[in-house]
């Protein structure tokens, strides 16, 4: 287990990117029990961050403030705060100024990311999407829409192909970033199996597809420069 959490991790937003979560070290946290694998970061403890993280059962995090928002999908187990307990799917967003001291009973995994919001007029947003109906987005392709900015900036939702699915011909403008949560996806010519973070630059253009079928949490737009 890796000790200190590098100040820059995948810090050039113009680069493509593609990890496998479970290639990655767990960092021990400052708070005992809480751990991390960070996937892109710029700064120091309170920095703008995406990560992967892990509270060990019965463990918990001081109350805090988020200065520029964050936003969670849980992946395992419960997390819970002061508004209540979120299990697997649970998609929340806090906004700018919201405060909590977060902790898990019998531990939770997490993929959040930190300080990546506006700095007023967010909402705050929670989806079960276990439960939320999917909406058809064309032959083999389905999304569960979680937030769209009102400028358009930004875009968020879950989305799954069907086996032998594919969305071809993308060119985004304000780029692309996904975690892949089951299935395998095949980037252009480069195939990537759960788990996996994907983040395609602003102006990219590529195509999806999944010889199994996939389901991933996508954002689009808030990568354009």
């Amino acid at each position: 287990m890796a000790a200190v959490t590098p100040d820059k991790i995948n810090a050039d937003f113009t680069r493509a990117v593609a990890l496998a979560v479970d290639d990655i070290d767990w960092i021990q946290s400052p708070q005992p029990g809480v751990l991390r694998k960070p996937l892109d970061r710029v700064g120091a403890e309170v920095a703008r961050a995406t990560s992967i993280v892990r509270y060990e059962s019965g463990r918990s995090f001081p109350e805090h403030t988020h200065g520029l928002g964050e936003e969670f999908l849980v992946l395992s187990g419960t997390f819970s705060d002061y508004s209540g307990d979120f299990g697997p799917g649970a998609y929340v967003r806090n906004p700018p100024g919201s405060s909590h001291a977060p902790h898990s009973s019998e531990g939770c995994e997490i993929f959040v990311k930190l300080r990546q919001m506006r700095q007023e007029g967010e909402p705050r947003v929670v989806c079960d999407t276990g439960s939320a109906p999917w909406q058809r987005v064309g032959e083999g392709y389905e999304c569960i829409p979680l937030f769209e900015a009102d400028d358009g900036s930004e875009f968020v939702a879950l989305e799954r192909l069907a086996p032998g699915g594919q969305s071809g011909g993308r060119q985004l403008e304000g780029g692309e970033e996904i975690l892949l949560l089951e299935g395998d996806l095949t980037v252009d010519d480069r195939p990537q199996q759960a788990l996996a973070w994907i983040r395609q630059p602003a102006g990219a253009a590529y195509a999806l597809s999944s010889s199994g079928g996939a389901r991933f949490w996508v954002k689009r737009g808030h990568l354009k420069v």
